[in-house]
């Protein structure tokens, strides 16, 4: 689709950097190089990160409808399966799935395979899903919304490396003191399930906002993730982090004054996993 092709932009490679890495990274703005390596790479601190997950690798891929899920987030896995091992030989599947690993595995995980001879490493970052990774695991709906709200989360309409803070109910995304303080800018929050057929890719308004120029470029009337409309309407919250929780993907048909209810239309979904984004 159009809006899909408009976002053919350039992936960055998620690799997990130690604590003081992230230190280095704020004294090395004046070193342009400097600044310019570190930010090749995903810095995970916490929930800290960088975004670069492109919209076409996320919509139109093979790993989202096949039977990825079902199965453990492993070599043996991947490798045992043909639909995935023919979905992995496109350079966007490769791109979901880093983000996918980083999203759901912990900073120890690793997952090395070869595609037609070619050795490609798989790193795991944040950790919000690490039962995924077992021997026997697979990704339950829990998981597959967890996954599917931090995938959201690190799109980025321009390609940019732009760092985030990612906050929500879980204990992989928690926030220090500093960076609660230095990221205090409220962009949105992300959920849905990138892992069904057809895709829920929602997004609600953090308060005062209008737009998500990061992940939606100039208007979020043609933006590929829907925009249901205020966080404060649509979500539960917010928590002490500035995080929304138990997201609709409608919005009420409703807003009551004060603390009345919201009653929303019939069907509405509601999701557990959600995940807000903070910026500097």
């Amino acid at each position: 689709m159009e809006s899909a092709r408009q976002f053919a932009l350039l992936a960055c490679v998620a690799v997990s950097f130690s604590q003081a890495a992230c230190v280095a990274s704020a004294e090395l703005e004046g070193d342009d190089e400097a600044v310019e390596e570190v930010q090749q790479a995903a810095i995970t601190v916490n929930a800290l990160t960088v975004n670069a997950l492109t919209v076409n690798a996320l919509t139109v891929n093979a790993l989202t409808v096949n039977a990825l899920t079902v199965n453990a987030l492993t070599v043996n896995s991947l490798m045992g399966s043909s639909l995935t091992r023919d979905a992995l030989r496109t350079p966007e599947s490769r791109e979901l799935l880093r983000f996918i690993v980083g999203c759901a595995l912990p900073e120890e995980a690793r997952l090395d395979v070869k595609i037609d001879g070619v050795p490609y490493s798989f790193v795991g970052d944040l950790g919000l899903a690490p039962e995924w990774g077992s021997k026997r695991g697979s990704c339950d709906e829990d998981c597959q919304e967890w996954v599917s709200a931090c995938l959201l989360a690190r799109v980025n309409y321009r390609g940019e490396h732009v760092m985030i803070s990612l906050r929500g109910q879980n204990e992989a995304l928690s926030s220090t003191k500093r960076e609660l303080a230095r990221y205090d800018e409220a962009e949105a929050t992300y959920f849905g399930n990138v892992f069904q057929k057809p895709q829920r890719l929602f997004a609600c308004l953090a308060p005062g906002k209008k737009q998500i120029p990061r992940v939606c470029g100039p208007s979020i009337d043609r933006c590929p993730i829907d925009v249901v409309g205020e966080c404060e309407d649509v979500c539960d919250g917010p928590r002490s982090d500035g995080s929304f929780l138990n997201c609709r993907d409608r919005e009420p048909l409703d807003v009551p004054c004060g603390r009345g209810p919201r009653v929303f239309p019939r069907g509405a979904d509601r999701y557990k996993a959600s995940v807000s984004v903070f910026l500097e």
